[in-house]
């Protein structure tokens, strides 16, 4: 369970703030039922960092949403290549969505909090069975083990559904 509030709020009653969401995006792109946009998808990513007030380049991570799909997993890809550009070359990218399943309209909230619990630990989690990458999904994918050391303070986490549903938050680790 998340609670959200404004952070004057949470400090005010002292409570344990993990992080802040700094901004959301989201489109709607109805291409097809079950082939993504990564059209779409780039524009909810930009929306997003619009709406956080961010560059590109203040991103450290992206939870991608992963789908597993030669396709999904490509036009995600794209779509982080277009959204970032080439700072898409310095970003660690995984998919929690192997270890904790597809979970419809949960999994948005899991990947989130994944999401805030690896940032404040210092580690990246890993996409679970990806040993062979497509060569044309050539970001810093940290795959199968998790990568440990790192330090995160913001990220990105993508949530796209069938028919070109697309939502993406980022949020800042507080420490």
């Amino acid at each position: 369970m998340l609670v959200l509030e404004t952070l004057e709020d949470a400090r005010q009653r002292a409570a344990s703030v993990l992080c802040e969401l700094l901004g959301f995006g989201c489109t709607a792109d109805g291409t097809h039922i079950c082939i993504p946009s990564a059209a779409g998808q780039t524009a909810a990513m930009v929306a997003a960092l619009r709406d956080a007030g961010l560059d590109a380049n203040a991103i450290d991570y992206v939870n991608a949403h992963g789908t597993g799909t030669r396709i999904g997993d490509l036009s995600e890809t794209q779509a982080i290549r277009a959204a970032f550009g080439s700072h898409a070359d310095s970003l660690a990218v995984s998919s929690t969505k192997a270890a904790h399943g597809h979970l419809l309209g949960a999994a948005g909230a899991l990947e989130l909090v994944a999401s805030i619990m690896a940032a404040r630990g210092g580690f990246l989690p890993p996409t679970l069975n990806l040993r062979e990458p497509d060569p044309e999904c050539d970001l810093d994918y940290v795959a199968e083990t998790s990568r440990s050391g790192v330090s995160v303070h913001t990220f990105m986490t993508n949530s796209f559904a069938f028919g070109g549903s697309n939502g993406v938050l980022i949020a800042g680790v507080l420490r």
